[in-house]
């Protein structure tokens, strides 16, 4: 993006940036996409990027990491990224189907699909919609709207990402795994966009890792859209694990039919500023909704998690915990809300949020909601911020443990309540590891 003697407004950088390539680099792959640019542009010009006045950023200041000159990557990218690369990330001992993003493209090169079921796409979304133009065009932009101004800015750059379609009735038995690399020698903004369809009675599981190849200042404003079908058994995983210099914003739109049951896991690692916004739309009868969340911010790492789950129709569940550990300066923010509209009868839904605090500069903000219509439901949530328990801390000590292997025995104990719902064993293995090497023990 120019730089230009008077300094330019954050926002008229993209917008500038967007008008030099519009009809070229931006030039779409159907029609349709097009059109959504241009709205999105006017959109995102309408809005700014949030201050921290703003009541859903008041506790994230995510103009800190935006102010950078960051480079906006328009051009396929040139990484150098080597099979060697992809497999120091794999998950060991998990068979899966291996899908690569480097920078928000697809890499086909470095994918190993292996045998799909039939009827199965995996793909990215740059091909997919030239390709399969009829089905992304039906699902693109229909849960991702853009009131939001990052959900904006993503669609007018959208270029790549990941598309994923299982039809009716398909069954993957081994996880799609999605090993999305970030490889930078300038400090770059990234914005892939992700279309995961799982149509009437299909089943699959998905896991998400990364990493940061170099040690540039990275970006990355994803948005992710996932339809749900009924009867459709879901699994998605994702581990954030991309180091110190790499900042996220995720926005995950998922919608769910009736009879459907989602499980969505956000593993927080590593990162400077991580905001998570999952909003689920239950919308059919007999739907289930389960959200984990682990977060373990050290140093000065920040982690933001804004949840909506969205009761439309009646004789739902949802279920939700997200725990946290913070140390040193880390910080972390939980907003979790439980939206009931009239109609949504017999709605069952928990919401939990429990964070340790490790230090006296740890800090953690909390803000549970339930907003209910309906009145016959069952509803309720909770918070507790707070530092380890002593007495608990006292009775290992007394059993002759050491005081590090006593708290980290401690802590493992506390983060196990969300890593033991995993269901891929080799995942929760890796995971039961990281944790215990985070804590000590």
């Amino acid at each position: 993006m120019p730089n230009t003697v008077k300094e330019m407004r954050l926002e008229d950088r993209f917008v500038s940036a967007f008008e030099m390539n519009v009809g070229r680099t931006l030039n779409g792959t159907n029609r349709k996409l097009q059109d959504l640019r241009q709205t999105a542009i006017e959109r995102f010009r309408e809005l700014g990027f949030p201050s921290p006045k703003a009541e859903a950023w008041k506790y994230t200041n995510i103009g800190k990491v935006l102010k950078r000159h960051y480079s906006v990557q328009l051009a396929a990218p040139h990484t150098g990224v080597s099979r060697s690369d992809v497999e120091r990330h794999l998950i060991p001992e998990m068979d899966a189907h291996v899908v690569v993003l480097v920078n928000g493209r697809y890499m086909r090169d470095l994918s190993d699909l292996g045998e799909l079921p039939s009827g199965v796409v995996v793909a990215g979304l740059e091909d997919g919609s030239r390709r399969y133009a009829d089905l992304v065009n039906k699902y693109f932009g229909r849960a991702a709207k853009d009131d939001d101004v990052f959900t904006a800015l993503n669609t007018a750059f959208t270029l790549d990402g990941l598309f994923v379609f299982v039809p009716r009735g398909k069954v993957m038995e081994k996880p799609l795994h999605v090993v999305s690399l970030i490889a930078a020698n300038d400090d770059l903004f990234l914005q892939p966009r992700n279309l995961i369809v799982f149509e009437e009675g299909s089943q699959a599981r998905m896991v998400e890792t990364g990493g940061d190849l170099g040690a540039a200042h990275t970006f990355t404003n994803v948005v992710t859209e996932v339809f749900v079908g009924s009867r459709a058994v879901v699994e998605m995983y994702a581990v954030q694990d991309d180091g110190p210099n790499a900042s996220l914003v995720s926005n995950i739109e998922a919608h769910q039919e009736g009879e459907s049951v989602l499980s969505t896991f956000t593993i927080t690692l590593t990162g400077e500023v991580v905001r998570n916004n999952l909003t689920v739309v239950p919308d059919g009868e007999h739907c289930e909704t389960h959200l984990f969340g682990l977060f373990l911010p050290i140093g000065d790492t920040h982690v933001d998690n804004h949840t909506l789950v969205d009761h439309a129709k009646p004789n739902c569940m949802s279920n939700e915990l997200y725990k946290g550990v913070l140390d040193d300066h880390g910080s972390g923010v939980f907003n979790g809300k439980v939206f009931v509209r009239r109609d949504a009868q017999k709605t069952n839904a928990f919401q939990e949020n429990k964070t340790i605090l490790l230090s006296e500069t740890a800090t953690m903000n909390s803000k549970p909601e339930l907003e209910i219509y309906a009145d016959d439901v069952k509803c309720s949530h909770g918070a507790t911020t707070g530092q380890l328990d002593r007495e608990a801390l006292f009775y290992l000590r007394s059993r002759g443990i050491p005081e590090k292997e006593a708290r980290g025995m401690l802590l493992h104990a506390f983060a196990r309540d969300v890593i033991d719902e995993i269901k891929i064993e080799p995942l929760r293995t890796l995971l039961d590891r990281r944790v215990s090497e985070r804590f000590g023990w």
